[in-house]
């Protein structure tokens, strides 16, 4: 019992730079006071002590804003931040080292008796205000983006995003293995808070993207043509085209500046 309390507050400490000692992570953390609330209660459904165990959960979400159903299985080193808001179905599943912010639901879709919840893997984050709802599995080192709602399988290493969800990133290719220091910087350096990526795509970047090289594409066929035809009778003029240039704000990494408005009249 000792170690998995140590192990719950090194994971507080690691995965929140806000955290500045043990005594406040204790005294101030809802989302620890509420796991280890649900270890309780979990003790208790296990046992066969339902209404005891119900009734330990309902406190715990008194005291934190958390709702834990005491049916859920929960991993170790479960970090949920902030965590005002969170509600976790009976039948879900949560893997180790997953991190759940504010707002977030695992629930169900059905009413039928049986696994109703979705279970997810290890390593996964799950931005705030999203919803995962469904049985299906979150697998390893997925992340969901803030206020999605995912309805369907998430492969391991994937980024999900939008309402419905829509995978914008695959998994990866694993980088060769690190020294045990460099590996300790890497595990905080690829955190993802919030289930945002450092490289996460903008959609409607890239659709313009595609259509301005298309454009771009087209225009060198169409200089072909004119040329070919230009050799062919030389009273044809050969048609010449400037390049597509784009302005400083469609530079990659920057953001597009608001239109003006309007002054008053």
């Amino acid at each position: 019992m000792l170690t998995r309390i140590r192990e719950d507050i090194r994971s507080v400490f690691e995965r929140d730079p806000a955290a500045r000692s043990v005594w406040e992570v204790l005294t101030c953390y809802p989302g620890l006071q509420a796991v280890w609330g649900h270890r309780v209660s979990h003790f208790f459904w296990a046992h066969g002590w339902y209404w005891l165990g119900r009734f330990n959960s309902h406190l715990a979400r008194w005291l934190t804003g958390i709702e834990i159903h005491p049916g859920a299985r929960l991993g170790r080193r479960l970090f949920i931040d902030h965590g005002m808001g969170v509600v976790i179905g009976e039948t879900a599943e949560i893997g180790d080292d997953c991190t759940l912010y504010q707002g977030v639901t695992l629930g169900g879709v059905s009413l039928n008796e049986g696994k109703r919840h979705p279970t997810l893997g290890n390593n996964v984050v799950v931005g705030s205000g999203a919803k995962v709802l469904g049985s299906f599995k979150v697998g390893d080192g997925a992340r969901i983006g803030s206020n999605a709602v995912v309805v369907r399988e998430v492969p391991a290493g994937a980024t999900a995003i939008g309402i419905p969800a829509r995978i914008i990133q695959e998994q990866v290719r694993e980088p060769p293995p690190l020294s045990p220091s460099a590996q300790n910087i890497a595990s905080k350096l690829g955190f993802d808070a919030y289930g945002i990526t450092r490289d996460m795509p903008d959609p409607v970047a890239n659709a313009i993207s595609a259509m301005l090289d298309h454009i771009q594409q087209l225009d060198e066929r169409l200089l072909e043509v004119c040329r070919f035809l230009h050799q062919v009778d030389s009273r044809m003029p050969e048609l010449q085209m400037a390049k597509l240039e784009l302005p400083d704000f469609c530079a990659e990494g920057t953001v597009m500046p608001e239109p003006k408005k309007a002054d008053a009249a």
